[in-house]
């Protein structure tokens, strides 16, 4: 695109059963989204099922043809901090399948959550043995496959990110790979008690995460309202404008241009019908900051 017309693609997660060919290309038509993620895998297990080569051959096609970019959300168990030898064992393989599958279908990036300590005093020893077990899987990427996407918690417990300045400890861990990058979560934020709810604060905190990451590293934007309060410290998503974040957040958040590249993809409640009319909205007041620069 030329640069006048850099603006982020919107989407939303979408299912995948019946086939990502079929239920997540369909539910992406519905809503008109320009983007998609998906679950390559259980979100909640362990289990790493085999490729089905021509299945993801159909979904690229599709993909392609209605100009569609794709993300991976790992499973929610990843836990690369855990002092559990088998979770820790568990979240690399899970990661490695994932950053595969990503690869597979031509995804652009894969979620992972950056996970917790669990228990207090365990930071440096959670960061030291990120490093050792990330640190070979992510030499193994090259330009063509996807990035590896850190997505910040809600800062509860012994969380690793409990604010967007300690993902700085986070890069370091991973010697600031060049295939490492950022999916900022609205809710999680907020959450972390990032105050993007008022005036001037979505701008502040997308401000901040470049200082502390750069522009270059911001990839994915989770965009969900909140159910619960500033600092809450609780992951529970709302759909946009019926939370306590509000909607003008999203406005700010669309005319940033460190986000221009940055597809929004929605994690709210409900499902094509909700879903379609959050893009349709998020897609009016992107096309009127467009206009109005």
């Amino acid at each position: 695109m030329p640069k006048a017309e850099r603006r982020p693609r919107l989407g939303a997660h979408v299912p995948t059963s019946g086939g990502m060919a079929k239920r997540a290309i369909e539910y992406a038509k519905t809503i008109q989204a320009e983007a998609i993620q998906v679950f390559a895998s259980n979100p909640r297990g362990w289990a790493m099922p085999e490729t089905n080569h021509d299945a993801d051959e159909v979904f690229i096609e599709k993909a392609r043809e209605l100009d569609i970019e794709t993300y991976i959300h790992a499973p929610f168990l990843i836990n690369l901090g855990s002092p559990t030898e088998g979770t820790y064992r568990n979240s690399l393989a899970s990661t490695k399948y994932s950053l595969k599958r990503g690869r597979e279908i031509e995804a652009k990036g894969v979620v992972i959550h950056t996970g917790s300590a669990v228990d207090e005093g365990n930071v440096k020893k959670a960061l030291k043995q990120i490093r050792e077990g990330m640190m070979p899987i992510l030499e193994e990427l090259n330009e063509q496959d996807p990035w590896l996407l850190l997505e910040p918690t809600a800062g509860q417990g012994q969380s690793l990110v409990k604010r967007l300045e300690d993902l700085d400890n986070y890069f370091e861990a991973l010697e600031w790979h060049p295939k490492v990058g950022i999916c900022l979560d609205t809710c999680h934020v907020f959450a972390a008690g990032h105050d993007i709810k008022s005036k001037g604060g979505m701008k502040a905190t997308i401000d901040l995460l470049v200082e502390v990451a750069g522009v270059e590293r911001i990839h994915l934007i989770h965009a969900n309202d909140s159910m619960d309060v500033l600092g809450s410290l609780k992951d529970r998503h709302q759909n946009l404008g019926e939370g306590e974040i509000g909607i003008e957040a999203f406005a700010e958040l669309l005319a940033h241009p460190a986000i221009a590249d940055a597809p929004l993809i929605l994690e709210t409640p409900g499902e094509e019908p909700e879903h379609g009319k959050e893009v349709a909205m998020l897609m009016k007041m992107r096309d009127k900051k467009m206009r109005d620069k």
